[in-house]
């Protein structure tokens, strides 16, 4: 009904639009006095993927209250994602980072991270779904992943206004089939990787063949074997087609309970212990189905809790850990930090941040998690046990805290290929609920997060236009500076002293850098805070912007002339280095007077230095070789 027809992978139709930043706003703008050149802006797909409908003269707005500066560009919808095409393209592709994402640019929406969808008509809000009798004249889109997009429609076409609009509610709010999700077909057109070693390519864990390398690896081939029992699901749709389980854990056992009770090997440390994970049998009322469950669990648990020389300490993550909801209701309050509509709102949240942030419960959430991670390294690596990881489906929190100790513990999983390998063992092919808990087929809401809980804001009220350097800094230095910090950082929960004493001295080991994805830990390098922060700085979102640009820029310099600097102060310090060894050789080969061992001769120069006279009693014409030593009375030696 919307689709244009197929595009080939390379490009996308051609349209004018303007090429230029807007500084003013659109109402002083009159249609007829634009002028715009022509610039040929080109949409990327992805083989297979196909453009629906798109819409030209599209300004993406700045937020800040009845602001329209922006950018001007062409507004696209495939069935893959949603794209803004404007001049800030050309800016992104010369852009060479290493860590550049190539599938989905800055300005690219992918249709299953929309959260909602919103318009704005006559200044009024309102939510957007199914048919609409009237169109907007701002689109307002809410990812999931905390990122919020204005475009503003009002110098568009008509007739593109309704494509547009109408194709991205459609195509993000109506319910689908699994088979049309764009990445099933996607599939078919992406390349299989045939390479051998397993360093050179994110491992897809869909064959044997890729289980026994991670076993070889890891050096947990010489315990544990990959299966094929689960082959072409025949068992359970819930365990992959290949795992490893235990290798006196006969295969026969896997499809009794249709894989559960059955320990599934997730890595192995160095010290030879394993990380395992196992979903719980299911709950039964008949005594005589208890008795048979316990008697195969017994039989289970000896396979791999064989006291003294494999010790199996078991983690039960549905009882004695967080809980979904929890999870869910403290993401929800977090991410309503971040889904502010206006100025006033935001300088009012700002000033009571932290408070609000740790009422969200999410950093304490982040915080045990990592807790129950490192413990499961003490484990490991301290005490010599293997870990067994107990969950219903084993498929939410066993996929976290796994994924957790082996980031934290293998180099491996801190590369490249190595955290997409991580991500598909333990999450793809480890059975994690995606189209549940992201509710990709929009057929229930039941499983996915809450969409409108409300946050104890402070009342609205009129407030001065605030900029990025403002003065009004006393209540954040109130902040900064009060208790509300020191509730963040402490916590009632001290570390026992042995678990102290284990975690400081894993800390302190050299780190290994080779090949490792680091971390951004500096402020403009945290998009979660930028997303709140820099989307109430016009400054910051229009290209070749103001204050900030300039305040950017500078900062760059500075950093840039500080490289300098030490590079300078490296080579001075090894000139003085050279300086000090010459001097040091120049000391080991001095001249000998006839008065050694009792006095040294060190030359500076081919002249020795005589203690009992200086060079004017010699004179310079003299032979030295043809004098007599003088007589010194050295005393009592």
């Amino acid at each position: 009904m919307l689709g244009k027809g197929v595009v080939g992978g390379g490009g996308g139709t051609k349209a004018p639009k303007p090429s230029f930043v807007s500084y003013v706003r659109p109402e002083e703008i009159h249609a007829n006095e634009k002028e715009v050149t022509e610039k040929e802006v080109t949409l990327h797909l992805l083989p297979g993927e196909q453009l629906l409908c798109e819409a030209s003269t599209v300004l993406k707005c700045v937020q800040e209250d009845s602001c329209q500066r922006g950018i001007y560009g062409r507004l696209v919808c495939t069935d893959f994602k949603i794209a803004f095409l404007g001049d800030d393209e050309s800016a992104l592709d010369n852009d060479e980072t290493q860590f550049k994402n190539k599938v989905i640019g800055e300005n690219d929406i992918t249709l299953h991270c929309v959260d909602q969808i919103y318009g704005v008509f006559d200044e009024k809000k309102k939510t957007l779904f199914g048919q609409l009798k009237k169109y907007p004249e701002k689109l307002i889109i809410h990812c999931k992943d905390l990122r919020v997009f204005h475009f503003c429609l009002r110098y568009t076409k008509e007739e593109e206004v309704k494509r547009i609009v109408s194709g991205i509610i459609h195509h993000t709010q109506a319910p689908k089939l699994l088979k049309r999700l764009f990445l099933f077909s996607y599939a078919t057109a992406a390349q299989n990787h045939t390479a051998t070693d397993p360093k050179s390519h994110a491992v897809m864990f869909d064959t044997l063949q890729d289980w026994c390398w991670e076993l070889e690896r890891t050096k947990g081939n010489r315990k544990y074997k990959a299966v094929s029992v689960n082959e072409g699901y025949r068992v359970c749709e819930r365990l992959p087609a290949y795992f490893v389980v235990p290798t006196p854990l006969p295969e026969e056992d896997v499809p009794r309970f249709h894989g559960h009770g059955i320990p599934i090997w997730c890595w192995s440390c160095h010290s030879g212990c394993a990380l395992l994970k196992m979903s719980a049998l299911p709950k039964e009322q008949d005594d005589g189905i208890l008795q048979i469950q316990k008697n195969f669990l017994d039989g289970i648990y000896k396979t791999i809790h064989r006291p003294p020389y494999e010790i199996v300490k078991t983690e039960d993550l549905s009882s004695n850990f967080l809980s979904l909801q929890e999870i869910q209701t403290a993401y929800s309050k977090f991410k309503q930090l971040f889904l502010i509509d206006n100025s006033t709102e935001f300088w009012d949240t700002d000033i009571k941040w932290f408070s609000l942030l740790e009422s969200s419960s999410w950093l304490d959430i982040i915080r045990r998690c990592l807790k129950k991670a490192i413990e499961i390294i003490e484990c490991l690596e301290a005490q010599n046990m293997n870990v067994l990881l107990l969950e219903e489906n084993a498929s939410d929190l066993c996929c976290l805290v796994s994924s957790l100790v082996q980031v934290m513990m293998d180099p491996h999983c801190r590369t490249r290929f190595g955290f997409q390998s991580l991500v598909q063992k333990e999450w793809i092919v480890g059975g994690h609920c995606f189209l549940d808990r992201c509710n990709h087929l929009r057929q229930s809401d039941k499983e996915e997060h809450q969409r409108q809980l409300s946050l104890p804001l402070t009342q609205s009220k009129s407030s001065p236009k605030r900029g990025f350097f403002r003065e009004e800094t006393d209540h954040l230095i109130k902040n900064l500076l009060g208790k509300r910090i020191s509730k963040l950082i402490n916590s009632s929960e001290e570390l026992q002293d042995n678990f102290r004493e284990f975690y400081d001295s894993w800390r302190s080991k050299p780190p290994n850098y080779h090949g490792l994805l680091l971390p951004h830990i500096e402020g403009p390098e945290i998009k979660v805070w930028a997303q709140r922060y820099l989307r109430w700085i016009p400054e910051a979102q229009i290209l070749g912007g103001g204050r900030v640009a300039t305040l950017s820029k500078l900062l760059e310099t500075m950093e840039e002339v500080q490289r300098l600097q030490e590079k300078i102060e490296e080579r001075h310090h090894s000139q003085e280095a050279l300086q000090a060894e010459a001097a040091s050789l120049l000391r080991t080969s001095a001249r000998l007077s006839s008065l050694f061992p009792f006095a040294l001769l060190q030359r500076h120069s081919s002249k020795p230095v005589l203690p009992t006279s200086g060079w004017k009693a010699l004179g310079d014409e003299e032979d030295l070789a043809k004098r007599e030593d003088e007589f010194v009375d050295l005393g009592d030696v």
